[in-house]
């Protein structure tokens, strides 16, 4: 069943017969539209961010392959030569006490409703997911939630049962609520096929309490019923008073058999899943240096819970002056990670460039290696990552610490360097100051 859910969405990503959320945009523009801030209409525009095409990431390794022959040529001046010039400058500057150093920690912005333009000051403009079995787009949770919703909902003439079940899974928020919903359903069809004789696993009365607290409630739970053979009608009941009941025709299927496939697609479906979006940002020296602020969509915080904050901080004041165990100390300082979904990973590299990805606090540092390793230029060969604190992360044995583990929440600048194994064949390389992909370089932020 479960491959069977796979090749239906195949299916239709191939057959391009719908479009989510209306055009993209490319990773160099904005994400915001200027038009939209500008309008007088009081709606906030839909935040999108859309990845880097085929035919973009072709042109970009072209044009950067050739300013990498022209890139001894003292009179050649590029872009990238550009961006190279204005990091050296902001190291020297930083080395002269110039510019301020990468704080340690990140704060958090307090949330402004119905804001449409994104702090400059903001490590990132926000959250974004992706939905392969769907479409290419990028977009915030709540947009992917609606879309996956019409998206649904537009499959429901031709497969309705299938459908039904995704529906159920993926547009309802309490997973106990869906639990029972499907139990129950499973229930009224598996009476069917074991009793397809008996009148009384044919109809379901309406107002039954079973029926309007378990199943009504749910979305797409009716959309199952139509689809495994039940049509609503208004019946008289034993009390002789006429109310709505769904009863089930033998005609409206194939067969009283085929009910079980419909069981197990009931009980095998599961939410139609999103993928963290890395949101990935390349930065300047300075870019990195200001005070950086995470948006809300990066807490785990219910609105109650932010009107407390204020409380929290002043408590932490006062413990501040208390004598405390080291014990108690790490105990407060996980509650306090605890606040946070997803964090700011920054890498910097030696020549001052620092790689910005965003990731759930829950992923591995795996995650981080693996996010490092494919953007490299010198993709495959081994690295290591150092925390502030001078800690090594090696992949044997911290793959599987999470980051809230190895103490990476909300926000933390990791320093990158060759593993020693390689630094010498590195150093010795005409490409040993360059780091990241030519593709990735391009994406680097406008001063």
């Amino acid at each position: 069943m479960a491959e069977k859910i796979k090749k239906f969405f195949q299916k239709k990503k191939a057959d391009a017969k719908f479009k989510l959320a209306g055009p993209g945009y490319k990773l160099t523009e904005s994400t915001i539209s200027n038009q939209s801030c500008n309008s007088s209409k009081k709606e906030v525009p839909v935040v999108k961010r859309s990845g880097l095409s085929e035919e973009s990431k072709v042109a970009a390794e072209a044009a950067l392959a050739r300013l990498q022959q022209k890139r001894d040529n003292p009179s050649f001046n590029t872009s990238l030569a550009a961006i190279k010039a204005q990091v050296k400058k902001e190291l020297e500057n930083e080395k002269a006490g110039e510019t301020e150093k990468v704080p340690s920690n990140i704060e958090r912005a307090k949330p402004v409703e119905n804001e449409v333009d994104v702090p400059r000051n903001y490590a990132a403009s926000g959250v974004y997911f992706k939905c392969p079995l769907i479409s290419n787009d990028i977009l915030p949770r709540d947009e992917w939630k609606k879309n996956i919703k019409t998206f649904l909902y537009e499959q429901l003439e031709e497969e309705r049962g299938l459908t039904a079940c995704l529906i159920i899974q993926s547009c309802n928020n309490n997973k106990e609520k869906i639990d029972t919903c499907v139990e129950t359903l499973c229930k009224y069809l598996e009476n069917i096929v074991t009793y397809p004789e008996e009148e009384k696993y044919q109809k379901i009365r309406m107002s039954n309490r079973a029926f309007s607290e378990r199943v009504q409630p749910i979305e797409g739970a009716m959309e199952l019923l139509l689809a495994a053979g039940f049509t609503q009608q208004t019946l008289t009941n034993p009390e002789g008073v006429e109310e709505e009941y769904l009863v089930f025709n033998k005609e409206n299927v194939p067969s009283v058999e085929s009910l079980t496939i419909l069981i197990e697609a009931l009980r095998t479906a599961e939410p139609i899943q999103l993928e963290l979006d890395r949101n990935l940002q390349v930065l300047l020296p300075s870019q990195a240096a200001n005070k950086m602020a995470l948006p809300a969509s990066f807490y785990a915080l219910s609105p109650e819970e932010l009107k407390r904050e204020q409380q929290l901080r002043t408590e932490a004041i006062e413990k501040s002056q208390m004598l405390r165990t080291k014990a108690m100390r790490e105990k407060d300082e996980m509650r306090e990670m605890r606040k946070y979904k997803f964090a700011i990973i920054r890498i910097r590299f030696a020549d001052g460039i620092l790689l910005q990805g965003t990731f759930s606090v829950y992923e591995r540092y795996n995650e981080i290696h693996e996010f490092v390793q494919e953007n490299l230029e010198h993709s495959g060969l081994p690295f290591v990552l150092n925390t502030p604190t001078g800690h090594k992360l090696i992949p044997e044995e911290d793959g599987n610490k999470t980051l809230i583990d190895l103490r990476l929440v909300p926000a933390t600048v990791l320093t990158f360097a060759w593993h020693p194994s390689v630094a010498e064949e590195i150093n010795n390389s005409p490409n040993k100051d360059v780091y990241l992909k030519p593709e990735v370089m391009v994406l680097v932020q406008e001063i």
